[in-house]
């Protein structure tokens, strides 16, 4: 039991809000092999978030909204990023059950450690995923 984060997504979580990373730490730890995971990307800069969206990461006419209020930018109160992106390894975008079994996991972390978050395929969090559209399943945020 328990998956090791490599280099990379450690250094991704650099600027990130300490309870968050005690999550995805605390995730790793209880993860199996089958629940290998990868983490995408932590603090985010807004012209980053303006390369996604002409990605197509969003929907047209919400940019404003979209790029200013991102919980991956660092939060003026904090100065830390209070959002990451995880994805199953390896990376199976279409397969949303591996999504949903990360997100079993890290809910399950995220109990261990006292900290309450919101994914991105579950935000009014009724624990019925993508039910009204929603798309962002490796996004997970501090609520």
């Amino acid at each position: 039991m328990a998956i090791t984060l490599g280099q990379r997504s450690l250094s991704r979580l650099d600027g990130v809000h300490p309870d968050l990373v005690r999550v995805v730490k605390r995730a790793a730890a209880l993860a199996t092999a089958e629940e290998d995971f990868t983490v995408l990307e932590g603090v985010r800069t807004p012209e980053r978030q303006r390369e996604l969206y002409a990605q197509g990461r969003t929907k047209p006419g919400k940019i404003v909204t979209w790029t200013l209020k991102s919980n991956h930018f660092r939060n003026a109160r904090t100065g830390f990023g209070h959002a990451v992106d995880l994805a199953p390894f390896p990376i199976d975008w279409n397969d949303h059950g591996r999504f949903d079994r990360l997100a079993k996991l890290i809910f399950r972390a995220a109990a261990a450690e006292g900290v309450a978050i919101r994914w991105g395929a579950d935000w009014d969090r009724d624990g019925k995923p993508r039910e009204r559209g929603e798309t962002d399943s490796p996004h997970f945020e501090l609520a």
